[in-house]
């Protein structure tokens, strides 16, 4: 479970053992062929944090489609845990059916350095323990991760954005091109730059170049 190098984009996402609200889990078992969305919360009973768990639940449709297996942690007891997804269903008239991960012992979040520091914000401590930033991990079915983001506490987190990521990755996982600003699914994507125009002309029904590095063409059908 030690892992002395800090976590980049394309690195391997830690393996880690821990309780969950759907039992003992191995990550990267549980996995599997998946993608992964791993998103980290302060503390249970968190106003914000409710709200995002519902809405994780609201999108189970769309994450399966991709799919993508969501789970949450939080450094809360697991009977906790437990007490809060009633708060959670409740409030966002949901039934959760994805594990959050009960990481009381911070080895998951010292793991993949979620924990806040006094330095940055002195009220995210009880105790004198550090609560977990919010942080989103996307991590890819080899295990790789595909992106990071950390939210403060104030801003719930925009999953529509976390799926438009999600399909930008898997549309240039499958294609060489890549996608421009606002993106979203049907819109015209950007031919990866190591394609020559001639190897695009045979690949792609047609390009406009904007540029001589930057040519468009209709989104791929798979």
């Amino acid at each position: 479970m030690s892992h002395k190098l800090p976590i980049r984009l394309g690195s391997t996402a830690p393996d880690f053992k821990a309780e969950t609200t759907q039992g003992h889990i191995s990550f990267h078992e549980f996995l599997g062929d998946s993608w992964g969305v791993l998103f980290s919360h302060p503390a249970d009973f968190t106003p914000v944090c409710t709200t995002e768990l519902g809405m994780v639940q609201k999108m189970h449709k769309e994450f399966t489609a991709r799919n993508v297996k969501p789970i949450g942690l939080s450094v809360d007891k697991l009977q906790d845990h437990f007490n809060w997804v009633q708060d959670i269903n409740n409030v966002n008239s949901v039934k959760l059916n994805f594990p959050i991960i009960a990481d009381e012992d911070r080895k998951v979040s010292t793991l993949y350095d979620m924990l806040d520091t006094l330095e940055n914000d002195p009220t995210n401590f009880v105790n004198g323990m550090p609560l977990t930033v919010r942080s989103v991990f996307i991590i890819d079915p080899s295990k790789k991760v595909r992106l990071m983001i950390t939210y403060p506490a104030s801003c719930g987190r925009n999953f529509d954005e976390i799926i438009r990521v999600i399909d930008s990755l898997q549309l240039s996982d499958r294609h060489p091109v890549t996608t421009p600003a606002n993106w979203k699914q049907g819109d015209k994507v950007i031919i990866h730059p190591k394609i020559s125009d001639e190897q695009a002309s045979e690949q792609f029904a047609g390009f406009i170049s904007a540029t001589p590095y930057l040519r468009f063409t209709a989104q791929p059908k798979d």
